[in-house]
């Protein structure tokens, strides 16, 4: 996240700025302190809050498309004319302002009353949705269903002892000691209980009856529904080797996990972290930060190759040697007996906390339980409805057709989660809305952002535009010249672009 900007940008909009100096499709300027920014397209000029409501990225820097912007960062979309964020992960609306034409001078002075969000499924005859997940799936969902004017009873089970956070931030700012306590939560907790969403925390799901439409809990007692959300998520794989339960041995998944390795690095000098995955080495950097000698040990020969490619996965690995990693490549962790770490090549490592990122599997059970379709994940269609009607499924869990990579998928991206919740709200209350937005997901190592967009599980050409080790370029995963995907380090509007083409069906 960035810090608020202490001074305004550009031209005061209050005292106006002439229509020959906007000539562009956008113009970063302030009324008072706020910044502003004002828009053209399709013939009408708006003006909105200048900063995106996610992490606060550059909205001047962002892409508009129809009546529409989308932030440069992390690729949230907001509508202009009244600033909903339509797209996640952005949740909250950005301001809307009064644009006055005085002669030839646009002036801006005051926000307009915030605009109702549209609502865009009819309300069908649903009184009970329950939802199982606390995360990002999950939370989507429950706010998108009161957006939407729905209601009706909201159920929340979440197996969770938090009410749901910004998990991105686990392995990044919040772990690293940047990122205050209040950064975390979604929403505070009073809004659960203003919106009328019984958020249950803590609570385990034993059982789901198709026939009855019932939730059974594993504590006893049933929830009835109309619709049912199954957003349960993924679990972090854990190691079956000697030693690895014990306390100094850490998954990184939920906000009590994060605790407990700040926690335990508190008076650390060496942590070993197993897995050189995106979560792996994102805790990495973040332990880095907190001046920790960190030790990597995998089993791969480069960081990130299988999604990234080879060179990608060079620059990583120097990335992370230059701040201080030390990589132990072509080996794992066989055995944890105290402090010391067994090396299938003999070495030994000794470490006050070890934190274990080897992925995450999906939770199924109930699904399973419950006799959805499964083929490693939640078959569901592409309006996310399981096999099971009535039944969703959105996040980890659900392999749906996306109409991108011409495959079934299922990937483990938060924004795709949040945008799937979203999604498969709207279709429980009467939407058919295909899920079809591009997989988007973006890592941040040190003071080095990749983006990446699309969905390439294999290629036979990855073609490089600009530098990487410059920190200035844009790969292109190609299978039979068809580009897949698209990977980025500071070429954000380029990645925008890539994500509309694949949206289009063409080619980025």
């Amino acid at each position: 996240m960035a810090e608020q900007q202490a001074e305004p940008s550009g031209p005061d909009l209050a005292q106006g700025v002439s229509s020959s100096d906007f000539i562009g499709e956008t113009l970063l300027g302030h009324v008072g302190d706020q910044d502003v920014l004002l828009v053209r397209t399709a013939g009408e000029i708006f003006a909105v809050d200048a900063h995106c409501s996610h992490y606060h990225g550059p909205l001047a820097d962002g892409l508009v498309v129809g009546m529409s912007i989308r932030c440069p960062w992390h690729h949230a979309c907001f509508d202009l004319r009244s600033g909903e964020a339509t797209r996640a992960p952005a949740l909250n609306p950005l301001s809307v302002w009064q644009v006055e034409q005085e002669g030839d001078r646009i002036v801006v002075r005051q926000k307009r009353e915030q605009p109702a969000p549209r609502r865009t499924a009819p309300v069908a005859a649903v009184e009970k949705i329950v939802i199982v997940g606390g995360g990002a799936a999950g939370f989507a969902a429950a706010e998108m269903l009161r957006r939407q004017e729905y209601r009706g009873s909201i159920v929340m089970l979440s197996s969770d002892a938090a009410p749901p956070v910004d998990r991105p931030n686990l392995s990044k700012d919040y772990l690293a000691g940047s990122a205050p306590e209040d950064w975390l939560p979604l929403r505070p907790d009073e809004f659960y209980a203003g919106a009328h969403i019984d958020l249950r925390l803590k609570t385990d799901v034993a059982s789901v009856d198709t026939k009855a439409r019932n939730v059974v809990l594993a504590g006893g007692g049933t929830i009835p529904y109309d619709r049912l959300l199954l957003a349960t998520g993924a679990e972090p794989v854990r190691l079956p080797i000697p030693g690895a339960d014990q306390p100094h041995v850490h998954t990184l998944r939920s906000l009590g996990d994060c605790r407990a390795i700040i926690d335990a690095v508190k008076d650390a000098r060496r942590a070993i972290v197993i897995g050189a995955s995106f979560i792996g080495l994102e805790a990495a950097a973040a332990l880095r930060a907190r001046d920790i000698e960190v030790h990597v040990v995998a089993p791969e020969q480069r960081p990130m190759e299988r999604v990234l490619g080879p060179e990608m996965g060079d620059f990583v690995r120097a990335l992370h040697e230059e701040h201080g990693v030390i990589f132990h490549l072509g080996d794992t962790v066989v055995t944890i007996d105290g402090k010391r770490a067994t090396l299938k090549s003999g070495g030994v490592l000794e470490a006050d906390a070890v934190v274990v990122g080897v992925g995450v599997r999906p939770r199924l059970a109930l699904a399973e339980q419950a006799g959805l379709a499964l083929d490693r994940g939640v078959v569901v269609n592409a309006y996310l409805e399981t096999s099971v009607p009535g039944v969703y499924a959105a996040g980890d869990i659900a392999r749906w057709p996306d109409p991108h990579s011409k495959e079934n998928i299922r990937v483990e991206h938060w924004v795709v989660a949040e945008r799937q919740g979203q999604t498969a709200a709207r279709n429980m209350l009467g939407a058919r809305e295909a899920f079809d937005a591009v997989p988007f997901f973006w890592s941040q190592h040190y003071d080095v952002p990749i983006n990446y967009v699309g969905h390439a599980e294999k290629w036979d050409e990855i073609a490089v535009d600009g530098d990487i080790a410059g920190r200035d370029c844009l790969l292109k995963y190609r299978s039979g010249g068809r580009v897949l995907a698209v990977a980025s380090i500071y070429r954000d509007l380029d990645s925008l672009k890539a994500e509309l083409a694949m949206e289009q069906g063409s080619n980025p």
